[in-house]
């Protein structure tokens, strides 16, 4: 009896398409792996080529609130409200004005980002992770971002001469580097700031440069950590009028040379607008309006940030339409006090706009189109149009004639 032929044919075809089968499954598998943020694994199997995801910010400040406790001389103690739940997001490359009067809390918003103080509640986030506390992270923190202070006089060691200001950043921030290293660092960042020839500035004292000049080896001392990300806390407002364009001409190249992001605090509109591509409002430790510049400063949607645009000084305006346009400015009042602020819109008590609810509740915020939103109860009940329509001084005179009928 003869045997049945055996298909191995068959049986090879099967082997291989189960073999075959089991490589993609295992292939899937990986690929999978490799895509999954979450698996441990993920970092370890993604293929070289394949970027990393970045985040969209290089610095963060999520609704970030600063009180003070100051203790009175009976022994009382008080707390100031200095900054309350404010947001500031910066791209790289993004230069952003913060801009406000006095006291509304611009200097302390950027003292946290540099991490001189600490939150009372909100959070710090450096390149998606919120920072830590600890001695080593405020280090590496420190890499990242730095502050570049109003005064240039204070800014550096008055008993040692430029060279040491640098290096010592140097030493702090870049161990590796050999002394011949450093100088040679300390070279290029006085050229890079146009402080040439270089040695010759090297050899100085702060009290012989002028002001300008100190600024730049302020400047030079920042960039010496290499940061992503500088802090300018009003940075030209004690130099000459004719050296600040130079000074803000050098902070825009340097955003275009290396990408840097900076929060430029400010009152001076112009050079916001000369400079930056967004501004944010503050008023009284409260963010109230941001956007796109020209955005803001063409059309502004919060009467404080209305009142501050109209209040800069216009070459066009003439000597007549000021005295019509600043008339009533003495009404305009005082900022709060932020140990006691305002309930509700803590602008209310010298907005001319105000209505009932402004003085009872926090205004919502309005999303306006583009990255441009204001915190007014105008918005929410229709009113916005106003603002348009009339100067602040105008409405400011109507609402006190209207007052004056009233009663």
């Amino acid at each position: 009896m003869s045997k049945p032929a055996i298909e191995t044919g068959s049986t090879d075809n099967a082997s291989t398409d189960t073999a075959s089968a089991d490589s993609t499954s295992t292939a899937t598998r990986r690929a999978r792996t490799a895509k999954d943020p979450k698996n441990p694994k993920a970092a370890k199997d993604r293929h070289p080529e394949e970027p990393a995801h970045t985040p969209e910010y290089v610095l963060e400040a999520r609704d970030v609130s600063k009180h003070f406790t100051v203790r009175g001389a009976l022994g009382r103690t008080t707390v100031v409200h200095a900054v309350e739940d404010a947001t500031v997001r910066l791209k790289p490359g993004q230069i952003l004005a913060l801009v406000g009067e006095s006291g509304s809390g611009k200097t302390t918003l950027a003292r946290m980002l540099a991490r001189f103080h600490e939150p009372t509640s909100g959070e710090i986030v450096l390149r998606g992770e919120a920072v830590s506390r600890s001695g080593r992270a405020r280090r590496g923190y420190h890499s990242e971002v730095q502050l570049i202070f109003q005064d240039p006089f204070g800014s550096l060691n008055p008993m040692h001469r430029v060279r040491y200001n640098l290096d010592r950043a140097l030493r702090l921030h870049h161990r590796h580097l050999t002394a011949a290293e450093r100088e040679e660092r300390t070279t290029q960042l006085l050229e890079r700031v146009s402080l040439t020839p270089a040695a010759e500035f090297a050899a100085k004292f702060p009290h012989e440069l002028s002001g300008g000049q100190r600024q730049r080896v302020v400047i030079a001392r920042a960039l010496a950590v290499e940061p992503k990300v500088l802090l300018g806390d009003e940075p030209i407002s004690m130099l000459d009028v004719s050296i600040r364009l130079e000074m803000l001409n050098l902070l825009q190249r340097l955003r275009t040379e290396d990408g840097l992001a900076l929060l430029y605090i400010t009152h001076d509109i112009a050079s916001a607008r000369y400079l930056c591509d967004d501004i944010a409002v503050m008023y009284a430790g409260q963010m109230v309006e941001s956007g796109p510049k020209e955005a803001v400063i063409a059309s502004p949607q919060h009467p404080y940030t209305k009142l501050l645009i109209e209040s800069s000084p216009d070459p066009e305006r003439g000597v007549g339409d000021r005295e019509a346009f600043f008339a009533g400015a003495d009404e305009l009042g005082e900022p709060p006090s932020l140990i006691d602020p305002p309930t509700g819109c803590r602008f209310h008590p010298r907005c001319p706009f105000a209505m009932k609810e402004c003085g009872e509740q926090a205004p919502p915020r309005a999303e306006l189109g583009d990255g441009h939103w204001a915190k007014c109860w105008l918005h929410a009940r229709g009113r916005a149009g106003e603002l348009a329509d009339t100067t602040h001084a105008a409405a400011t005179a109507a609402r006190r004639e209207a007052l004056q009928g009233a009663s």
